[in-house]
């Protein structure tokens, strides 16, 4: 039976004045899911749905995104950890953060920051994406948002950022966002400016002594498997899990799936 209701979801007011909104559901251990770019409040449901019965599972909007207000500009990782520090300081205890590709980068930022954390859980954070190499991205991606070419800039992102091959591209067709689907564009740029502020050295990773489960989808393109399989040797108490026949999206096609993986990790 599912156990997301139609109430409004809840709100904090963040550091800087930034409302941040959130759906809370479950009972137990302390669930926080965040979303990746283009993501909202539904990212993380269908998964959330086959956790609720085990765990307290929050599940925020990150600034940028509605109905989360847009917070500042240039937006850096630190402002959405501190994010994520205001829903611990909620919630009262350390939680477990579980994370979807920018998502995933933003929960290994809040790990890196000293919150406290109980586990990470990762699914393919895009940490080869960052750096000065993509400001021309965001000047390029907001040229073409301000001319309304939004399924181009769709594409430049799924290019230049996702870095999706572009024989899948064609194959998709020129399937974009419709006009009844919200827009995310402010999200996204907002996000690009966290990634060109941020470095691609994954080295850093290694002071990270957090509990981590890493996931990846077996089919996923290059080079996010590369970059999944360096994160896993260098940190030092990591699990990698592959999932068959899977993308980057799996968390949305096999969401039983992944829940079920999850609470397996998650103590």
């Amino acid at each position: 039976m599912p156990i997301f209701t139609s109430e409004p979801p809840a709100s904090f007011e963040s550091f800087d004045g930034t409302r941040i909104y959130y759906r809370r559901v479950g009972a137990g251990s302390p669930v926080i899911m965040i979303h990746g770019s283009g993501g909202g409040l539904h990212s993380w449901q269908p998964v959330a749905e086959h956790l609720a019965h085990q765990f307290e599972v929050w599940l925020p909007a990150r600034r940028g995104y509605a109905p989360s207000g847009p917070g500042h500009s240039p937006k850096h990782f630190a402002d959405e950890v501190r994010d994520l520090g205001a829903i611990i300081d909620m919630i009262g205890r350390p939680a477990h953060l579980v994370g979807m590709s920018y998502g995933a980068t933003v929960a290994l930022h809040a790990a890196a920051a000293g919150l406290p954390v109980r586990s990470l859980a990762l699914w393919e954070p895009p940490l080869y994406a960052a750096g000065a190499e993509l400001a021309p991205v965001l000047a390029r991606y907001d040229a073409l948002n301000a001319k309304g070419e939004r399924q181009q800039a769709v594409r430049l992102l799924a290019e230049k950022v996702a870095r999706v091959p572009t024989a899948l591209l064609d194959a998709a067709g020129d399937a974009g966002p419709t006009a009844d689907e919200p827009d995310d564009s402010y999200g996204w740029s907002r996000d690009l400016e966290s990634m060109i502020a941020d470095t691609a050295y994954l080295d850093r990773w290694s002071a990270v002594t957090t509990p981590t489960l890493l996931m990846r989808g077996s089919d996923t393109w290059e080079p996010m498997p590369e970059t999944v399989e360096r994160l896993a040797t260098g940190m030092p108490r990591t699990t990698l899990e592959t999932f068959a026949g899977q993308t980057h999206f799996a968390p949305s096609t096999i969401p039983e799936t992944v829940a079920r993986a999850l609470a397996g990790f998650l103590y």
